[in-house]
């Protein structure tokens, strides 16, 4: 990723504004031992609090990074019950990506983020829609799949 990924221009930009990067050696204590880091390049995505919410293992360039990035910035807000901010950053996953690995999950969660903050049933629904239509054969699909009976 030293290579193809970490210098693409989007990635620098992507990375100065959301994230603070650290790099630690895969042998070193204790932070691989405590995220269980077993190969490289394994990218863990914490919130403030040292909190994990998402990971990617492996090499992925920059077209499948950043929506990834993305998809872990959204996971962060979800998980947190920041609802508005997580669908602002999913919807900006599927309007810049939306044929990125990431684009089912985020689709997911944009609905079910919705759901949480309207408490409305028909966002559920929606996101079924979008999955079936963009994503048939997705995990997310079928994860999402019980909506249609609400």
């Amino acid at each position: 990723m030293d290579t193809v990924t970490y210098p693409n221009s989007k990635v620098i930009d992507f990375s100065a504004k959301y994230l603070v990067a650290v790099r630690i050696l895969v042998n070193s204590k204790p932070l691989p031992q405590r995220f269980k880091v077993q190969w490289t390049p394994t990218l863990v995505l914490l919130d403030e609090e040292g909190e994990e919410h998402h990971r990617t293992v492996g090499f992925l360039a920059p077209e499948e990074l950043l929506p990834s990035l993305m998809l872990g910035i959204g996971k962060s807000y979800f998980d947190r019950q920041k609802f508005s901010d997580a669908e602002s950053i999913l919807q900006r996953l599927i309007a810049e990506y939306p044929k990125s690995d990431a684009a089912p999950e985020a689709t997911y969660y944009l609905g079910v983020s919705r759901y949480k903050r309207t408490d409305n049933a028909k966002e559920l629904k929606k996101a079924v829609h979008e999955l079936e239509k963009n994503f048939p054969q997705s995990e997310w699909t079928k994860r999402a799949s019980v909506y249609h009976l609400l």
